[in-house]
């Protein structure tokens, strides 16, 4: 304040006298400072969407405009009037009311830059393999959350609101929440470490360790949808989910999933035969996978069968039972076209006669 007293009385000696006068070209020189700070900013955007292909630093440099132009004005406008010195008294209420609107521009900012940021490696998996599009939500939330608890600690520091009583009474309150809530909470818990683990997506074919297996509908914070094959919709707690054994079936390189048909054929079948007609039979099937191929593996001796696996890939799990069904047929009738016998268990009942008493 004193630099720019000495300046104005150096440069403009016809107006050191008059305060109201100092007050206003105060004021018009922060303005004239903010508009030549927006220009220049506006044109550092221009240049630097001329060079990358990265919208994101174009955005950032878009949202960040207003607020430090808005702040140029506010100091402008506290320098003015605590030179004017109309209102010395109120000057401390005055530099709370210009912290605080401060604070709600930047607070606009850094939510947007965070939410477009966000959304920018959500699109890209390859960048940041956490944030997703099914994670989005989550890391949003959390995001708000966080700038907003800093925005109103910053503006209880600009009232001279002691924090330190907040806090410990947020912190009992908390705590006695906690007490009463501790199923929900766990719940919500896991939920967060679910969506940011993701062992399982919206549209995977999962079975859980209880035997239940469906497609995953919904991942909220609180439970998991799944939609068996019997169109009937199972809600599962996350907690639950978070410690149990789940069997993800369209996770890994695809979601194609692998039928296996077990098949035994008589003692001194010729081999080759059976896996030829084997393999006739999985042929008839059009929606089994060619990539990877069919193939029949001849697995082990039974007590009274060659044991044989037909195994072959379908482009999901839903289609397993259909193609299963189709495939049992097939090989039935094969080896039945082919006098390839198919053997089952047969007992010999011997019934003895009583000796007659005499």
């Amino acid at each position: 304040m004193d630099w720019v007293r000495e300046q104005i009385q150096t440069y403009l000696p016809f107006i050191s006298d008059n305060r109201l006068v100092q007050a206003a070209l105060i004021f018009l020189v922060a303005a004239l400072i903010s508009r030549l700070v927006r220009w220049a900013i506006q044109r550092i955007q221009v240049h630097a969407a001329e060079k990358t292909v990265n919208p994101l630093d174009d955005y950032m440099f878009g949202i960040l405009v207003k607020p430090i132009s808005i702040t140029i004005l506010l100091i402008g406008i506290y320098m003015s009037v605590a030179h004017s010195q109309l209102i010395q008294e109120k000057l401390p209420v005055l530099e709370s009311i210009l912290l605080t609107i401060g604070v709600f521009f930047w607070l606009r900012c850094i939510i947007n830059g965070a939410r477009f940021t966000l959304r920018h490696f959500s699109g890209d998996s390859s960048k940041v393999k956490v944030v997703q599009q099914h994670t989005l939500p989550l890391f949003e939330n959390m995001a708000v959350i966080l700038f907003y608890g800093a925005a109103i600690y910053f503006i209880f520091i600009a009232w001279d609101i002691d924090v330190s009583a907040w806090i410990a009474s947020a912190g009992i309150l908390g705590l006695a929440l906690s007490f009463a809530a501790k199923d929900t909470l766990a719940n919500l818990f896991a939920g967060v470490f679910i969506l940011a683990d993701t062992p399982y997506k919206i549209g995977d074919f999962i079975v859980l360790d209880s035997g239940e297996r469906g497609k995953v509908t919904h991942i909220g914070i609180r439970s998991t949808r799944i939609l068996t094959r019997s169109d009937v919709e199972i809600t599962i707690p996350n907690a639950i989910m978070g410690n149990t054994k789940i069997i993800n079936e369209t996770a890994g390189p695809s979601s194609k999933y692998r039928i296996r048909i077990q098949i035994g054929v008589a003692y001194g079948s010729d081999i080759s035969q059976v896996r030829a007609a084997l393999m006739k039979a999985v042929e008839t099937e059009k929606q089994v996978e060619s990539d990877p191929e069919p193939r029949v593996r001849f697995r082990t001796f039974g007590d009274s069968s060659l044991n044989f696996e037909l195994l072959c890939w379908v482009n999901e799990p839903v289609l397993r039972g259909a193609v299963s069904d189709r495939l049992n047929e097939a090989v039935y009738n094969e080896l039945n076209q082919q006098a390839i016998e198919i053997p089952f268990p047969q007992r010999v009942v011997t019934m003895k006669q009583a000796p007659v008493e005499k």
